[in-house]
Parts: structure tokens; C-alpha cells; sequence
């Protein structure tokens, strides 16, 4: 079993489309769309951490801002992953939580909900994906409810995301993998991304295209 750091520098070596193959091959959840790079042109690759909010104010007012927690309990292979599904048009994400992620070591924040400070994320080199973007702040108007439990991410495609988990973010999109499932995904996506290499020669070296996307192409991940 390869440890979490190993499983991380395999991970970034891949990118979002052949992991998503990868779960495909295993009819599991994980890929998704909606949820934009807004910062950088950075593909993100590390262990969740899990925030989540909610419109409801706690009994006493709020202990600590929201963010915050996960912030301190994270480390140089985290991505902080936020659930803001209250319906509120306000930011679960700003300027200064992104400065204190970015010192911290964190290695980027995704956002299902919406985010502020966009222009500062790209500033300081902060990559932060989200589902939209508002000026609006969540003073007032979300709390956090827990940080590092489970969350809901995805819009049609719902999936429960837990902390420890794994996740890859690019252009194309974002995709979770199950803490238990990490070793065997990332090990297909590596034979994904090995065959479509080949197939890339292939082509630049004069093989039609039509014989490279054959029904080759189609049951790559069924040979292995």
C-alpha cells in the first residue's frame, strides 16, 4: 500500500480526464464539471480537507470564521474543498483566507458554492476553482458548521466527499477519489495516460487516425 505523499506525486503526473477514465472503468462517481479554475494556470493534485456551511446562525454567535480550522489543521499537500449549497448569494472563500491557505502551504481551495477576490487569488498565485463567483461577503449570512466531515459536491452528479480523500483539478474539470480506491484508480489512470501517450506518437508519427482511435482506443482499460 503506497503511503499518502506517494500517492500524491502519482496523482500529479496525471490529470483530470484520465482519472475520470480511470473511475469510469470502475463505474464509480467522482468526475466533475461546473466547477471552473477563477485563478492561475495551475492543475492541482493533494489530499481534501473538507469544510461545510450553512445559513443557520449558531446558538451564541459564530466561535471562529469560517475557514479558518481547516486552514490551521492543513499542510503542504492539502486542497481545501467547501460546501456553501445554502442558496445564499455570498462568497464561502476570500482574500485573506487564500493568503493564509497560500502560507500555510496549501495547495488550493475548490469551492461548490461561490467565491470573492477572484483578481487576488491570481495576485498570489492562489489557484481556486468554484461554482460562481459573487462580491457579496458571508458576513451575515452563512457560518461554518464543521470542518473535516463529510460534504456534498457536485450539481447533478452529487457526491459525498470526505477528508482524506484525493482529488486532481484542471481546465477540464474535477475529480475525487475515494481514500480507498486511490491505489487502485490512480494505478489505471497511470495506464491511461501511458496508452494515449503511445497513441499520440502514433499519430504524429503518420499512423492514420482512424486505426490509433479504433476499437483500440475503446477497450484500452479492458486489456490490462
Amino acid at each position: 500500500m503506497s503511503d499518502r505523499n506517494s500517492l500524491i506525486a502519482r496523482l500529479e503526473t496525471l490529470d483530470a480526464c484520465a482519472v475520470s477514465d480511470a473511475l469510469d472503468s470502475l463505474q464509480l462517481k467522482g468526475a466533475h464539471s461546473g466547477l471552473p479554475r477563477r485563478s492561475t494556470s495551475q492543475r492541482i493534485a493533494g489530499q481534501v480537507m473538507t469544510v461545510k456551511l450553512t445559513d443557520q446562525a449558531p446558538e451564541g454567535g459564530s466561535k471562529r470564521h469560517l475557514g479558518t480550522a481547516a486552514i490551521e489543521a492543513s499542510d503542504d499537500h492539502t486542497i481545501i474543498v467547501v460546501e456553501q449549497r445554502t442558496g445564499i448569494d455570498c462568497a464561502g472563500w476570500g482574500g485573506v483566507l487564500a493568503n493564509a491557505a497560500k502560507a500555510k502551504g496549501v495547495r488550493g481551495v475548490i469551492m461548490e458554492g461561490p467565491a470573492r477576490d477572484v483578481d487576488e487569488y491570481e495576485e498570489i498565485g492562489f489557484p481556486v476553482f468554484s461554482r460562481d463567483t459573487t462580491p457579496h461577503t458571508a458576513r451575515g449570512r452563512v457560518w461554518e458548521e464543521s470542518f473535516a466531515e463529510v460534504i456534498m459536491v457536485g450539481n447533478e452528479n452529487v457526491q459525498a466527499v470526505h477528508a482524506g480523500d484525493y482529488v486532481i483539478a484542471d481546465a477540464s474539470g474535477v475529480v475525487f477519489i475515494a481514500a480507498d480506491k486511490a491505489e487502485q484508480v490512480i494505478g489505471i489512470a497511470e495506464k491511461v495516460a501511458e496508452k494515449e501517450r503511445l497513441m499520440t506518437a502514433d499519430v504524429l508519427s503518420g499512423k492514420p487516425v482512424s486505426e490509433v482511435m479504433g476499437t483500440n482506443y475503446e477497450n484500452m482499460l479492458n486489456k490490462d
